[in-house]
């Protein structure tokens, strides 16, 4: 919802301020379709020539996600932290009891707990791939914490792709918007036998292709690359706090040190309280208990 104000504020304050310092909107409505149809077929032209279909099919999708914010909520942090809980307290106490839930993570009772997160298969393959390795006997918390850092690096540099071309887009508008003006320029060329008055309009219209260029690239398609870039990143810490748990677990922490390790590393404006995540433990460990009995 605010990227929609965003943009009604946009184009509120520079076309109301236009109107009001005397600005006639009949020149710009009538060269706007074709100026459009100029810049922004060009700059999509431009964007599939430059990307791959992997990211052209990702940017639906994140054009949505600008729109929604970040998938991860407050709600989500506590369970993942509550899921991360009953996977290392199962592995600190059985370590062999655990890979029948990393094998078959749909199929476990403990996954099964947390339907979101199950759907997410980069933070399943994560959790299932590094506890898979500690029963392999890699429990070297250096060695797993680069191998992690890796994994993701490589992520996070894919998820950015997006947002990075976007960017690419939103510096190559203004250019766009010359050639559009420069055509517009050659159009009235044409008609230099014509009275002022329709040769100023002509002009006029075809300054509406700068005008347009600099606009979509600094107050839309620029602003949208920078907002799909911070929700990753936020996203990011989602992951990043699997790495956190399992470094500490590895370190040989209890499993609720590790997890208010883990806890430390959520972003802000979502994190959970200390009493938050204990009380949530303690339904786990209820659950837990009324489950064994």
């Amino acid at each position: 919802m605010l990227p929609i104000i965003g943009v009604v504020v946009v184009l509120g304050c520079v076309f109301g301020g236009y109107v009001a310092a005397g600005g006639k909107l009949g020149i710009i409505m009538k060269a706007l379709p074709f100026e459009f149809l100029i810049i922004g077929g060009a700059a999509i032209g431009a964007y599939m020539i430059a990307n791959g279909g992997p990211i052209l099919k990702k940017t639906g999708g994140d054009l949505g996600k600008a729109l929604k914010g970040p998938k991860w909520k407050k709600d989500d942090y506590k369970a993942l932290l509550c899921l991360l809980f009953e996977l290392v307290r199962l592995a600190r106490a059985n370590p062999m009891a655990i890979e029948a839930h990393v094998e078959a993570p749909h199929e476990s009772d403990i996954f099964g707990k947390y339907p979101k997160i199950l759907q997410d298969h980069h933070a399943i393959d994560m959790i299932c791939d590094y506890l898979r390795a500690v029963g392999m006997s890699f429990d070297n918390p250096h060695q797993v914490d680069d191998v992690m850092e890796r994994d993701l690096e490589k992520h996070h540099e894919e998820v950015l792709a997006t947002p990075g071309a976007l960017q690419t887009m939103a510096d190559g508008l203004p250019a766009l918007g010359i050639v559009a003006a420069v055509m517009g320029v050659i159009k009235t060329m044409g008609s230099i036998d014509q009275p002022p008055e329709i040769l100023g309009k002509m002009i006029g219209g075809a300054l509406v292709g700068t005008f347009l260029g600099v606009f979509l690239s600094y107050g839309v398609v620029g602003p949208l690359a920078s907002r799909i870039k911070a929700i990753h990143e936020e996203e990011a810490r989602f992951y990043g706090l699997i790495r956190d748990v399992f470094v500490a677990f590895l370190n040989r922490h209890q499993p609720n040190i590790c997890i208010e390790v883990g806890r430390k590393g959520v972003p802000g404006h979502v994190q959970p309280s200390f009493l938050e995540i204990e009380e949530a433990l303690d339904a786990v460990k209820s659950g837990a208990a009324v489950a064994a009995a």
